[in-house]
């Protein structure tokens, strides 16, 4: 099958309202400034692409300072030109420290996402110039979490790339192939299509393999009547799609069949719930109790999903205990499966983003059902 790559979307960013935004949660929660460590959440508050900065963000404005060394000179005034922006080969904490010192009062920092050696550095650099630096959790991720009309138009293409190169595979699987063959296959597809990269190492199980949720591919060679299992997504623009297919070579037996039915149904209910106002924890829990309802309920090993834009999984996460309320605009994963260890397993999954009103916009939209080829 010839799939034509789809047009990657044009990004043109003003990433300021996204700061004001982390201004006024920053301004709620008494804190100051945050110092920003994060690369995702550095990339989201400057469009900054490298692999080293750090950035202040403050409640004023005028103290926003973006760190980096000097690797990354000229790509940063390039990518970050709105921004004050200082070269640090070592020493970026007390920099930032430094900005801030005498005038404001409490510096949040990411707790978990520096070292605890790093945050005591921080801590103690702060102490010595009478600053109050504390841990500060999760604030940029919740603000990521509800995606804006560019990072959905990235999404859109990631997806589309992807369910492109699911269309490619299709065409030349066969008995015979490993499961190693088959991922370089893959990625290598993602590629020609329009992808700057996979979003993460592409899972390929087959025959028993699919019972392993996170298996690595293999030299093992596809067999009649094994399930494949593959879990793979396209990165475009920064952002992950993220989709799990399985499907049969050949029949894979009323057993398998009936696993594939089982998540499937489940899958189905978890979409239709995840709507504007529903917390995840109930996706979760409509899509568990499809499996148990059916006998399946200790082989679902997993949360039924999770967050996914600039990283693959971001908050928040689809599980029983999760308490996030789901907003337009978050995009999110729902990926039911059922594992049978020596026998094999299902997994289907699709990226998806919530409207304001009705079901989901499902971003994946390669077929569900049971394919056999």
């Amino acid at each position: 099958m010839s799939v034509p790559p789809p047009a990657a979307p044009t990004v043109d960013v003003d990433h300021r309202p996204r700061r004001d935004r982390l201004r006024d949660a920053l301004a709620a929660e008494g804190l100051d400034a945050l110092y920003v460590t994060h690369a995702a959440n550095v990339r989201w508050l400057t469009g900054f692409t490298g692999s080293s900065a750090q950035l202040v963000v403050a409640v004023d404005r005028e103290l926003d300072l973006f760190l980096t060394d000097g690797r990354y000179d000229v790509q940063a005034a390039a990518e970050v030109a709105d921004l004050e922006r200082r070269l640090c080969r070592t020493g970026a904490d007390e920099a930032a420290v430094d900005r801030l010192a005498g005038r404001l009062g409490v510096l949040g920092f990411e707790a978990h996402r520096l070292t605890w050696e790093a945050a005591e550095r921080l801590r103690g650099v702060g102490g010595e110039r009478g600053l109050h630096v504390r841990p500060a959790v999760g604030h940029v991720e919740r603000l990521r979490a509800v995606k804006d009309p560019h990072e959905l138009a990235a999404l859109r293409t990631a997806c589309a790339v992807t369910d492109a190169a699911f269309a490619q595979l299709l065409d030349g699987l066969r008995p015979g192939l490993s499961e190693r063959s088959i991922a370089l296959q893959l990625e290598s597809s993602l590629v020609d299509l329009g992808a700057e990269a996979p979003s993460f190492p592409s899972i390929v199980a087959s025959g028993p393999n699919s019972a392993r949720p996170h298996h690595q591919p293999t030299d093992r060679r596809l067999q009649p009547g094994d399930l494949l299992k593959v879990d793979f997504g396209a990165r475009v623009a920064g952002y992950h799609a993220d989709m799990t297919r399985t499907v049969g070579l050949g029949e894979p037996g009323q057993l398998l069949r009936e696993v594939h039915a089982v998540v499937r149904a489940a899958q189905a209910v978890g979409i239709g719930c995840a709507r504007l106002g529903t917390t995840v924890g109930e996706v979760d829990r409509v899509c568990r109790e499809t499996v148990d309802a059916a006998g399946y309920g200790d082989a679902f090993v997993h949360g039924t999903g999770h967050g996914v834009g600039l990283e693959v999984h971001e908050w928040p996460t689809l599980a029983k205990e999760g308490r996030a309320t789901l907003a337009t605009g978050m995009t999110v994963t729902v990926e039911p499966g059922v594992y049978l260890a020596g026998t094999g397993g299902v997994r289907i999954e699709d990226t998806l983003a919530v409207t304001s009103s009705g079901p989901p916009e499902v971003l994946t939209r390669s077929p569900r059902e049971l394919l056999i080829l």
